[in-house]
């Protein structure tokens, strides 16, 4: 990804609001899951890492990222954007510039 791309998914997630959000028991088979389908659905996503996970945010991040084979766009304090184009052309909703 480069850093246009970036630049452009990081404007775009500005006006998210997260839609997940990790606490105590972090990253759970079922978290990644639901995040992994989300993904596919939307593309892009923005999580929440509440106060009361241990974890850090950047880890969390790369193995959320590792998982759902997607691609951390930022991850600011204790919030993340992830990003996964979707396979099928026809539901993409976002084009790269």
């Amino acid at each position: 990804m480069t850093t246009k791309q970036r630049a452009y998914l990081k404007s775009l997630a500005m006006k998210m609001d997260p839609i997940f959000q990790i606490g105590k028991s972090s990253v759970t088979p079922e978290l990644t899951a639901a995040i992994a389908e989300a993904l596919e659905a939307r593309e892009l996503i923005k999580l929440s890492v509440l106060k009361n996970c241990m974890d850090d945010g950047r880890s969390i991040a790369e193995v959320l990222a590792e998982r759902t084979h997607s691609e951390v766009v930022q991850v600011i304090g204790k919030k993340i954007v992830l990003y996964k184009q979707a396979k099928d052309e026809n539901k993409r909703k976002i084009t790269l510039p």
